[in-house]
């Protein structure tokens, strides 16, 4: 009866809830790499004329800066990106529990955060931009913090190597093919970025080509001599971004070389990622957060869980096994339709994917009178919003797991949720961005009054 009266299984396309958006949309990467090189004093030139990124004006033209030889990566003064790069790991993880102990203990216990066994080039998506010089070297970086300066780089200790390596080669391509690289000021040029994303587990490699038009000269040939280079690669995606943004990935995609995709698995489950796909950068990180947050769901092959703005489905997958029933709900077609493909090729018969907004569908099913145990919620790092909280409120699951990469907006959340019927259990910190300040956390929390058990 849900499907029928929700979805008709089939896929629809719903208007966009302006507050509450897709995962794809909410996570999405939204600039260039922020993150080694070594070498002197440099002076690198910029196209940034006035215009502005995400509000702020940007730099002028020149940027002179010096490298820190004091550092393990001489820029990450200047790039913003590992802010821990020098401080022992331990003491990375000390201060991370600290913040999330005096921050988050009023609502509940906070478990010892969950460190990583090699904390370096965890990252399975490195985003590059280039700038040609006057020399007429192609130089590939990351921009420098607030500004669109390129910082130039040779080795990132939380980036993929392989994807690292392919990167320096693209940087060579496109200077002996003599591509134009895209001018922000002029709006001219073809290349944007270019994007690697890579399957740990399964080794398969996506290489994104991000042009600012779908003319693109001798594409094929360019892909083989990548290919050639670098045989690991599984398929090379051109990708269209004729928008003035700062977002990276554009809407539409043309395969030149491989099937446009790339799998890999996690948590047991193989998932497809497409060039637009929201996939964790962490993934053996994301195998312990998972793992820990099904472990809080409790369950017991009798519940229903939902698996709010799923993205391609990995959490209510991983989930599966251990629910008599999954629903997850998403509002992106793209990662409806992988969501789909991943239930498919994984051979699950017990979870359903819907194409609509999770806080109104929420209220639906509360509206039928249907009945749901657990609620997985994974929202961006400026966290849920009133509206889907009120929804979730008005289901009234028995437990709601919630995963943050926000710990001050979760902190915020979590003083909604608990003055309207819930209870914070307990809490366990993932270190899932070792080097930096970022941390994950997962909470547990029960309607008021519900004895938890485990």
């Amino acid at each position: 009866m849900m499907a029928e009266r929700r979805n008709g299984g089939k896929p629809r396309r719903e208007e966009k809830n302006k507050t509450s958006g897709s995962v794809n949309e909410r996570k999405r990467q939204t600039h260039s790499r922020k993150y080694d090189v070594t070498g002197g004093e440099k002076q690198i030139k910029t196209g940034s004329k006035g215009k502005n990124v995400q509000g702020k004006p940007r730099q002028a033209h020149s940027s002179q800066y010096k490298l820190n030889p004091n550092s393990k990566c001489p820029i990450s003064h200047l790039c913003g990106g590992c802010q821990y790069v020098d401080m022992p790991y331990e003491q990375q993880l000390a201060e991370k529990q600290k913040y999330i102990d005096d921050l988050l203990s009023v609502f509940g216990p906070v478990d010892k955060i969950i460190g990583m066994e090699n904390p370096y080039h965890y990252r399975n998506k490195v985003t590059a931009a280039f700038r040609r010089m006057k020399s007429g070297e192609i130089i590939s970086g990351v921009y420098e913090e607030g500004t669109h300066n390129i910082l130039p780089v040779e080795n990132c200790y939380v980036e993929d190597e392989k994807a690292a390596a392919i990167i320096r080669t693209f940087a060579g391509l496109i200077k002996s093919f003599k591509l134009k690289i895209y001018n922000e000021d002029t709006g001219t040029g073809l290349i944007r970025h270019l994007q690697i994303r890579v399957g740990r587990k399964t080794g398969q490699i996506m290489v994104i080509i991000v042009t600012a038009s779908p003319v693109f000269p001798s594409k094929k040939n360019l892909a083989n001599a990548l290919v050639t280079a670098h045989p690991e690669i599984t398929t090379v995606v051109q990708n269209i971004n004729m928008k003035d943004t700062s977002m990276v990935i554009g809407d539409r995609n043309q395969v030149i070389y491989g099937k446009g995709h790339i799998e890999d698995i996690l948590c047991g489950k193989r998932f497809r990622i497409s060039p637009g796909s929201f996939y964790q950068v962490n993934p053996e990180q994301t195998e312990v957060l998972y793992g820990k947050a099904i472990k809080y769901a409790d369950l017991k092959k009798k519940e229903t869980v939902i698996d709010a703005y799923c993205g391609i489905g990995t959490i209510g997958i991983a989930a599966s096994d251990r629910a008599k029933k999954v629903i997850g709900v998403e509002l992106n077609e793209a990662a409806v339709h992988d969501a789909r493909v991943n239930v498919k090729m994984n051979k699950i018969q017990n979870v359903d994917i819907y194409s609509n907004d999770a806080g109104r569908f929420m209220v639906d099913v509360a509206e039928e009178g249907d009945s749901i145990d657990v609620v997985f919620m994974d929202p961006p790092r400026s966290g849920s919003t009133e509206e889907f909280m009120s929804s979730v409120i008005t289901l009234g699951p028995k437990r709601v797991v919630y995963i943050s990469c926000g710990p001050e907006s979760l902190a915020r959340d979590l003083k909604y949720m608990t003055k309207h019927g819930y209870q914070v259990i307990k809490m366990t910190p993932v270190d899932m961005f070792p080097l930096t300040r970022g941390v994950e956390t997962v909470v547990l929390l029960t309607r008021a009054g519900t004895v938890h058990r485990g």
